[in-house]
C-alpha cells in the first residue's frame, strides 16, 4: 500500500510539473499538444483502473495467469483514478467542459472518483466499527433470513412461558423482532444501547422461578442477537448504497470515454 502511495506522489509531481512547464512555454487548452497528451495518459488510465472489475470476476483464470494480487490491482484502481483525476482536471484546464459529452464526462468522472473513495474509507472503517462492540458476525444478504429464524424461535419459547414473560416479549420483543431495522444511533455507538434495553429482563428475573428464568435468559440471548444483526443491517448498508451509486457511474463514464475518443479522431 505505501509503495503505491510513494509511486502515485512521484506520478502526480512529475504531471505538476509538465503542467509547470505547459503554463510556461504554451497555453492550458484540450486541443494543443500539450492537453492531448494529459487526456491520452487520463483516458489509459481510466481503462486500467477499470481492469479490477475484470480482475475480481475472473478470479480463478487471473491466478493460474499469473496476474497478481487483487490487493495489487485494488491499490492501483485508488492511485490510478486519483491520478487519471488530475490529468482530467489538466486536460479541461480546470474549468468545467462547454460541450454536452465531455460535460458529462467530466461531472461523472469527478463523482465516480469521489465514490469510490466514499466506498474505500467504508470498507476500512465498518468492519472495525463492527468488530469492536459486536459478538455477532453476519452477511447482510442472510439477514432477513436470520431474522425470521430469531422471531420464530422467541414466539415459541414465549409461548411455553408465565404470564409475565409473554407480556414483556409482547410489549417489547414481538415489535422489534419482527423485520430488520435502521437505527441511526448504531452510527455513534454500535452496541445501539443494548445494555439499557435489557434492563428489564434483570429487573423480571428476580421475580421468576428458576424454570421461567431459563425461558428469559434464551428470550434475552435472542433480543440481543436480534438488536446486533440490526447494527450490521444499519451500517452495512451503506455498503449497497455505496455499489449503486458508484459502478453505474464507472460504466457510463467508459462508454462517454469511448464517445468522446471516437468525435475527437473522426470529427
Amino acid at each position: 500500500m505505501r509503495s503505491w502511495f510513494y509511486a502515485f506522489v512521484s506520478a502526480a509531481a512529475v504531471a505538476l510539473a509538465a503542467l509547470t512547464a505547459n503554463l510556461v512555454w504554451s497555453e492550458l487548452r484540450p486541443e494543443n499538444v500539450w492537453g492531448l497528451v494529459y487526456g491520452s495518459v487520463a483516458a489509459a488510465l481510466l481503462v486500467a483502473a477499470s481492469a479490477l472489475g475484470v480482475r475480481r470476476r475472473t478470479m480463478k483464470a487471473s491466478s493460474r495467469l499469473g496476474a497478481g494480487r487483487t490487493r495489487a490491482w485494488l491499490d492501483f484502481h485508488i492511485y490510478g483514478s486519483l491520478l487519471f483525476l488530475l490529468l482530467l482536471l489538466m486536460h479541461s484546464g480546470f474549468s468545467v467542459p462547454t460541450g454536452r459529452i465531455t460535460w458529462w464526462l467530466w461531472a461523472l468522472s469527478l463523482w465516480t472518483v469521489a465514490t469510490g473513495l466514499v466506498g474505500r474509507l467504508l470498507q476500512k472503517w465498518l468492519p472495525r466499527v463492527l468488530a469492536s462492540g459486536l459478538a455477532t458476525e453476519v452477511l447482510y444478504e442472510r439477514i432477513p433470513e436470520l431474522v425470521e429464524e430469531i422471531g420464530s424461535r422467541a414466539k415459541t419459547v414465549a409461548e411455553s412461558s408465565d404470564e409475565a414473560v409473554r407480556a414483556l416479549y409482547d410489549r417489547m420483543l414481538a415489535p422489534a423482532l419482527g423485520r430488520p431495522r435502521r437505527r441511526w444511533i448504531y452510527f455513534v455507538d454500535v452496541t445501539g444501547g443494548i445494555q439499557s434495553r435489557l434492563k428489564e429482563f434483570g429487573y423480571l428475573r428476580a421475580l421468576l422461578p428458576d424454570e421461567e428464568k431459563t425461558r428469559l435468559d434464551e428470550l434475552e440471548r435472542l433480543f440481543r442477537a436480534k438488536l446486533e444483526i440490526d447494527a450490521h443491517y444499519t451500517l452495512q448498508q451503506p455498503l449497497r448504497w455505496w455499489l449503486y451509486s458508484h459502478l453505474p457511474a464507472s460504466f457510463v463514464v467508459l462508454a462517454l470515454l469511448v464517445l468522446h475518443l471516437y468525435t475527437v479522431l473522426f470529427y
